[in-house]
């Protein structure tokens, strides 16, 4: 109850008609430079930093909340649109929604998107004002193994349900771990696979490989059949960005059990919201072959859609959560908010609350209001921005390539990264060329350099012990149900290949009686 009336005295200091102003500047804003490819949710922030100096800290973070969901709400924009996500969180949502928008239902496919953020965000946002001290209790439950089997779990988990053959998914990972492994080694320093390029020293850049391997390796594949595929030349998207109510029952089961992904997560710094959109993608894929559902992997899923994005966005409330009560940054966009809260003089966690309440609360209510300005927009918007897929395939892939190059060169300005881009485009180009899955090789970038670092502190506390790896209930739960999910995905596919060296003998057969 206490929750409930501080909530109501932040709602009365956001709601004044200067600070509503505030947030639908910064939804607006972030959304826009979530949008652009190779910018994203954590840019903008960064990006919008320097325009709340002027402003007092209330109204500063009241603007935030509208950027902090704006931006993640462009991320997925532009990844269905452009196969371009504008930050990792957004990957797996890129997968089902750009086949949709290529088949002319981007509106539906954003609305769905729209949808899911604001479920996620809502559901997060309710869970940090009522359940904060029980999400601090379940962070401080993972240790270094957890975090290892937890980075072990979503590997596996993703290289065996993302792909037909388990053989390539296990390649892509490959390819993922080997791309992470560039840079110097954290816990010895040691520099490994940099060819002796200071540039590399750093390793490379999430935004650079998720930009090369989607969006231009997209491009490569897209021009080396353009001759092949006259019919795909033109997209006529749908412009109905409503869903029916049909949709709408498809998707509010993946809308939940996406937010149940992400609402743990968001408070656990385990590579911020990819391992539940991931986890959440995953999961939709292998009831959607339960159903018999065709729709995924071909013309685009609802579902595919709103797990993953309801994943992320949930992710991003409780990581809020966690920025506020504990000062632990979860995610990059949590890291840059967390030193808008320094330029303050404000240090995040439980005194926060005592010390500047009135703008917490003003600051969570926020996030309400946020969430429901960017549904509006973004439901209406929705055909202006499928609207992009009328230019001509030419022109569009022709700018999707200068805004992918511009926004890596933004970054750091280096043309090493322009020749990284370049060769991450080309590996994108023959993983797709050779079916092989690009999920595995997101999720080892992202995770790969968590779990190497988990696995040897792991190891240094145990003095070299590897039982440790399995000597806590959370661990053996997840290598438990790692190993079913395998031996059950092994036997689905040996069942598969039996089933069609069968089918093959029968018609060799008929053709000989033939």
């Amino acid at each position: 109850m206490e929750q409930l009336n501080l909530l109501f005295e932040g709602f009365q200091h956001a709601l004044t008609p200067m600070n509503l102003l505030w947030v639908l500047l910064g939804a607006i804003l972030g959304t826009a430079v979530g949008v652009l490819p190779g910018l994203g949710s954590s840019m903008a922030v960064a990006l919008l930093l320097p325009i709340t100096f002027s402003l007092d800290p209330t109204a500063a973070f009241i603007m935030f909340a509208g950027v902090y969901y704006g931006g993640l709400f462009g991320d997925s924009t532009s990844g269905i649109l452009l196969n371009t996500p504008g930050n990792s969180s957004a990957i797996a949502s890129t997968f089902e929604g750009h086949r949709m928008a290529r088949n002319g239902l981007a509106a539906k496919a954003l609305a769905t998107a729209a949808m899911g953020a604001f479920i996620g965000g809502l559901l997060a946002t309710t869970v940090v004002v009522f359940f904060a001290p029980t999400l601090v209790k379940l962070a401080t439950a993972f240790g270094p193994a957890e975090y290892f089997a937890l980075a072990v779990f979503a590997f596996l988990a993703i290289s065996s349900v993302v792909s037909e053959s388990i053989v390539k998914g296990l390649m892509s990972l490959g390819v993922g771990l080997a791309l992470a492994m560039v840079g110097v080694d954290g816990p010895s320093g040691t520099v490994r696979y940099t060819l002796d390029i200071p540039q590399l020293f750093d390793g490379m850049s999430i935004v650079v490989i998720t930009v090369g391997l989607l969006a231009l390796g997209e491009v490569l594949h897209i021009a080396s059949r353009i001759h092949r595929d006259p019919a795909a030349e033109r997209v006529k998207p749908n412009g109905r960005p409503r869903l029916r109510k049909h949709d709408i029952k498809k998707a509010w089961p993946a809308w939940l059990r996406g937010t149940a992904f992400g609402l743990p997560f968001g408070i656990i710094p385990a590579g911020g919201s990819e391992v539940p959109t991931f986890l959440a993608y995953g999961t939709e894929k292998r009831l959607a072959k339960r159903r018999g559902d065709i729709e995924f992997g071909q013309i685009g899923s609802i579902r595919g859609v709103a797990a993953p994005e309801a994943a992320a966005n949930a992710t991003a409330g409780t990581a809020m959560g966690a920025l506020l009560a504990l000062g632990l940054p979860t995610s990059a966009t949590a890291a840059i908010m967390l030193a808008a809260f320094q330029q303050y003089g404000m240090q995040p966690g439980p005194l926060l609350f005592e010390r500047s309440g009135d703008m917490v609360w003003a600051l969570l209510a926020s996030l309400f209001i946020g969430l429901v300005i960017l549904l509006i927009l973004n439901m209406q918007f929705a055909v202006l921005w499928a609207k992009l897929l009328m230019v001509p395939r030419h022109y569009l892939y022709a700018g999707i390539t200068v805004f992918s190059v511009l926004g890596v060169y933004a970054i750091s300005s280096s043309t090493l990264d322009l020749w990284v881009l370049l060769g991450i485009a080309l590996i994108g180009f023959v993983m797709r060329r050779y079916d092989l899955p690009l999920a595995p090789v997101l999720i080892a970038v992202i995770l790969g350099p968590l779990a190497e670092t988990e696995l040897r502190r792991a190891l240094t506390v145990s003095e070299g012990d590897v039982t440790t790896l399995v000597s806590s209930p959370t661990t053996i739960i997840l290598y438990g149900i790692l190993l079913a999910a395998l031996l059950f995905s092994g036997a689905k596919h040996l069942h598969r290949r039996a089933r069609q060296r069968t089918g093959d003998s029968e018609g060799d057969k008929e053709l000989i009686d033939a």
